[in-house]
């Protein structure tokens, strides 16, 4: 199985694999492309991902891994740019890529686009290179804007994604429900939608001791902690948490929020005033950003994650809480209800309401800490997931999209 050892052209023009995780743009996208991208080199293809450059500094190249670079791609005009912004250079970035292809005389078997501004530039090497192309969207601007808790998705992005969704060659998913949206709202049929599960670094999460991860955090041994890690965006759902903590009256319990992008975004502020206005006192801890490899300490030292969120296409970071063997409370999002399994690994809260939040939170410590052996169970749960097995369900959406195209080649 997957013998042949492709050459593969990965495409993250507004979000780098290498940028500072939990800020408005790095987030569970980052860590996918990161890991899958190695993994992939690992195996023995040639991996080749094209961001932007933020920088005249940035260098062109950098090496991730055997097999596997990082390509700046520089567009003074779109150093600094919000993604919101960077639409109009997208002609530009694909004559950056393609300079860069000629140059090194590279040929791809396949260009695998992320986020939809990455997939406008995904058709174009689609009809210039005569190869196919795989998209995977991460998340959806119409399904955004149908949820209505978060920033108004225009227009131009819901259109392009539909463009991009009819013109690729095949369409990427992390679940079954995200299969359905783009079923339901974009129209695309369920054969072109391949699933394929995000992974996690099986090495790098695992259960540490309790006692001595809470040592090393400052934190109490008898505290019950709730921890949130990830971006500070509406659909996210950070003050629902932290409403339902306010709830609970009888236990020792402390939140702590990791990610963020600095102290002076309007939706931190918001978030950080939530607490003063419940008199929640020093309950709240907000870390703001912490390093990957850190995070371990984190999740170990927890009683349980809470991903919250109105909106996930996956939700990775509830994997990494479970390889550490912690919990995990959440909404039914992503593939929150196909990972988590009430009363073995975790909680999935029926309801939207903190009321229902605070249930759950008090279902899992009901019991007090978790045993030794149950948080190996936890772990066990999701022994299936590594980055390995990741690549190989990759590789097989790979090989689909290209005998597919060889039989018809989409139009744009």
């Amino acid at each position: 199985m997957n013998k042949q050892k492709l050459s593969i052209a990965m495409i993250s023009i507004h979000s780098s694999p290498l940028g500072d995780l939990g800020t408005r743009d790095n987030g569970g996208m980052s860590v996918y492309i990161h890991e899958l991208a190695r993994e992939l080199g690992r195996c023995g293809h040639r991996v080749d991902i094209f961001t932007r450059a933020t920088g005249p500094s940035d260098g062109e190249i950098i090496r991730l891994g055997p097999r596997v670079r990082l390509i700046h791609v520089k567009i003074p005009g779109a150093y600094r740019a919000s993604r919101e912004k960077i639409y109009p250079h997208l002609a530009d970035f694909f004559l950056g890529i393609e300079g860069f292809r000629i140059r090194e005389g590279a040929r791809y078997d396949i260009v695998h686009s992320h986020y939809w501004l990455s997939g406008c530039i995904g058709n174009k090497a689609q009809a210039c290179w005569e190869v196919p192309h795989l998209t995977t969207f991460h998340t959806l601007g119409l399904v955004k804007n149908i949820i209505g808790n978060g920033e108004h998705e225009p227009t131009l992005r819901i259109t392009v994604e539909k463009l991009i969704a009819q013109a690729c060659s095949r369409i990427v998913v992390g679940s079954r429900r995200e299969q359905k949206n783009l079923c339901r709202h974009y129209h695309v049929a369920k054969s072109k939608i391949g699933i394929s599960p995000c992974g996690v670094d099986l090495k790098l999460f695992r259960p540490l001791d309790r006692a001595y991860a809470r040592s090393m955090l400052g934190l109490g041994l008898h505290e019950k902690i709730v921890l949130y890690v990830g971006r500070f965006d509406p659909l996210k759902g950070i003050s629902r948490v932290i409403e339902a903590v306010s709830l609970i009256k009888h236990l020792p319990l402390r939140l702590i929020i990791i990610g963020g992008d600095g102290q002076k975004t309007a939706e931190r502020q918001k978030i950080k005033s939530l607490p003063r206005e419940l008199a929640l006192g020093g309950i709240v801890q907000f870390e703001g950003r912490v390093a990957h490899q850190k995070l371990p300490l984190y999740y170990s030292s927890a009683d349980m994650l809470a991903v919250p969120s109105l909106y996930e296409s996956f939700g990775i970071v509830a994997l990494e809480a479970l390889a550490c063997g912690t919990p995990v409370i959440a909404t039914t999002v992503g593939a929150m209800d196909s990972i988590i399994s009430n009363g073995l690994n975790g909680r999935i809260v029926t309801g939207s309401t903190p009321a229902a939040f605070a249930r759950a939170i008090q279902q899992l410590t009901g019991a007090g800490p978790a045993p030794a052996a149950s948080r190996k169970a936890v772990r066990e749960t999701v022994a299936g997931y590594s980055w390995a097995c990741a690549a190989d369900s990759m590789l097989e959406q790979y090989k689909t999209a290209i005998a597919g195209y060889g039989k018809v080649r989409p139009r744009i």
